[in-house]
């Protein structure tokens, strides 16, 4: 039991500075963690309504963590709306809510020395002012049961993280990352003037929108 609340329980039977010695807590933290209930109160108000929401998204996919139920949440939430990564973390760990976990490490991309090197055109800064400008992607690897894998290319808004488009295969083809960001144009309705930046080492990309600048 929280050494505050066993004295808040037991101050009308005995007097709360021989409860405070007793606990070994300072009267002056328990008169202010006393002053600070209403306000816990609404907090875990709050955080139910938050839980419910990431129930949702867990019920569609339960792959995700933290990070895309962060995203999910603040895509398109104003900014007194938004949810700070460390409280979805907090709340899905209270709750035992968990996003998929890989087990095991497979090289998805093997970067070709010869290659021409593209420029990072975003200067590692993977942050943005306003949705559909900036994006970040990558190609990760799901198990199968039977030992062989499958491939997903993802493209990740850098505004809000949220994924905005993807694309699953089970080989790693240029068609794998054309897909993606076919859906992402779609989800967003067009990716002119956006600046694309991806992990794709080895693989070359050239999307037909020549609006989407690609680093």
């Amino acid at each position: 039991m929280n050494r505050f609340q066993f004295v808040a329980d037991h101050q009308h039977a005995f007097e709360v500075k021989r409860l405070c010695q007793l606990v070994e807590v300072c009267r002056s933290s328990f008169y202010a963690w006393r002053e600070a209930a209403p306000a816990r109160a609404a907090r875990a108000v709050r955080d139910t309504q938050l839980v419910e929401r990431i129930r949702d998204l867990h019920e569609d996919d339960n792959t995700v963590g933290v990070p895309r139920v962060t995203a999910e949440l603040n895509d398109g939430a104003s900014p007194d709306e938004r949810v700070n990564h460390k409280r979805v973390a907090r709340v899905m760990r209270l709750h035992g809510i968990r996003g998929y976990q890989r087990r095991r490490k497979v090289v998805t991309t093997v970067p070709d020395p010869a290659d021409q090197k593209v420029p990072d055109l975003l200067g590692r800064d993977f942050t943005a002012d306003a949705p559909n400008c900036r994006y970040v992607g990558d190609i990760t690897y799901l198990p199968l049961a039977e030992g062989s894998n499958l491939y997903l290319a993802t493209v990740i808004d850098c505004f809000s993280r949220r994924l905005v488009g993807w694309s699953l295969a089970s080989h790693m083809r240029t068609e794998l990352i054309e897909d993606a960001l076919k859906d992402a144009a779609a989800t967003r309705g067009s990716l002119a003037g956006a600046t694309f930046h991806s992990d794709y080492t080895g693989v070359c990309v050239k999307p037909r929108n020549r609006d989407l600048a690609c680093a």
